[in-house]
């Protein structure tokens, strides 16, 4: 099957008669220009800038567990959130459970509002800090979505030697989305997957950036630079471009798949759920294969489609329905509807590839636009 990239797919690193297709595209700029750019992209967006966590489950009247994770060298940082009623006298019931995996240059605090309405549903929750972010320590060499992968693989690994779980089902959003497809399509401990916001593979993504930072890329140069760019960006860990794909490991992912996308999201537009999708499809030939199913949420941007009630009742009720529990789907999903969840008062905009002006200069567009709806008597949303 032809990979969903936008250039051949490749084994370990661009083959070398692709490399040459795209430095041969790129030589109008000089193929040694491009490639110093690489090389300073990757300098710039290659790690990510931490955030400390702030608050815990605790806040929210929540039991929990500090624990580390182990994955590859690292060990991550994460809270354990027994199911209501796990920690009781009686002996352990099993029941389903749910790691969840923040984006880029985020952390596990900020993921609060996910394991209240999944927690109100009855299933356990693991969420972790992704290497290098939140309250892990720096790493030496970039982070990118096949590290969000493999941090997404052990937790569900973690998770399913525990005794008080059924069966492990992953949520990530945004490079963590793509992260916990990656992480399905490798690991069997995985039985069904919620994807938010996620990009269909790092090409797009990267020429995507270039707009974002507000580069002047010409249009006949911008793809074949955006995948020289990546490829340089993922050589230090010896990654492909497949590697770091969604659509690609969504055609090898096998289960139950839920893709849910912001209809306004301007950083991983809408139509990245769509490439995704139609790859995990066309994969699926089989009659009695597992669903994928989508979700397009109005006036949603890149975040927050958390507080959309129909968000947080579809993604319990799915879970539900194919981890097996805790409660019927229709039960999940009213419960989950029901818990309230709002985005952090104070949340942290950043984008590694964008400079520092532009940065500022969209925090104070997004400020003036919540502002605006606001005064107009809309929700802000992002």
């Amino acid at each position: 099957m032809p990979s969903p990239n936008l250039m051949p797919s490749s084994p370990l690193f661009p083959r070398p008669k692709r490399l040459a297709l795209a430095a041969g595209v790129v030589t109008a700029v000089s193929v040694g220009l491009a490639y110093q750019f690489a090389l300073k992209y990757r300098e710039r967006v290659g790690q990510p800038h931490r955030s400390p966590v702030e608050g815990s489950p605790a806040d929210f009247g929540l039991a929990f567990e500090s624990v580390e994770i182990p994955s590859g060298d690292a060990r991550l940082a994460a809270w354990f959130v027994p199911a209501e009623g796990s920690n009781d006298s009686d002996p352990i019931r099993p029941g389903p459970a749910v790691a969840i995996v923040h984006g880029w240059e985020s952390n596990r605090g900020r993921s609060m509002a996910h394991i209240r309405y999944l927690h109100a549903a009855g299933f356990h929750c693991l969420v972790i800090d992704v290497r290098g972010h939140g309250d892990n320590p720096p790493e030496a060499l970039p982070v990118n979505v096949p590290e969000f992968g493999e941090d997404a693989a052990s937790a569900a690994r973690w998770l399913a030697a525990r005794p008080e779980v059924s069966a492990v089902g992953l949520l990530g959003h945004s490079m963590g989305g793509a992260g916990v497809i990656v992480a399905a399509a490798a690991e069997p401990a995985v039985t069904a997957v919620v994807a938010l916001s996620s990009p269909a593979d790092l090409v797009r993504m990267t020429r995507k950036t270039f707009e974002m930072a507000e580069l002047q890329v010409p249009g006949a140069i911008a793809t074949p630079l955006a995948y020289l760019t990546a490829a340089v960006l993922l050589i230090p860990r010896r990654h492909s471009i497949d590697d770091a794909s969604a659509s690609v490991a969504a055609t090898r992912y096998r289960g139950p798949l839920l893709l849910m996308h912001g209809e306004d999201d301007r950083g991983v537009p809408v139509e990245h759920l769509g490439l995704i999708a139609q790859a995990a499809r066309r994969a699926r030939t089989d009659p009695g294969s597992a669903p994928v199913e989508t979700l397009i949420l109005p006036g949603y941007g890149h975040r927050w489609l958390y507080e959309d009630a129909e968000a947080r009742r579809r993604t319990a009720s799915f879970f539900a329905k194919e981890l097996g529990g805790p409660v019927a789907p229709d039960q999940a999903g009213e419960l989950a509807a029901a818990c309230v969840v709002a985005r952090p008062e104070n949340p942290v905009y950043g984008f590694g590839a964008a400079s520092t002006a532009v940065a500022a200069e969209a925090v104070i567009r997004e400020r003036a636009r919540r502002e605006a709806r606001e005064e107009a008597g809309r929700p802000p949303r992002d």
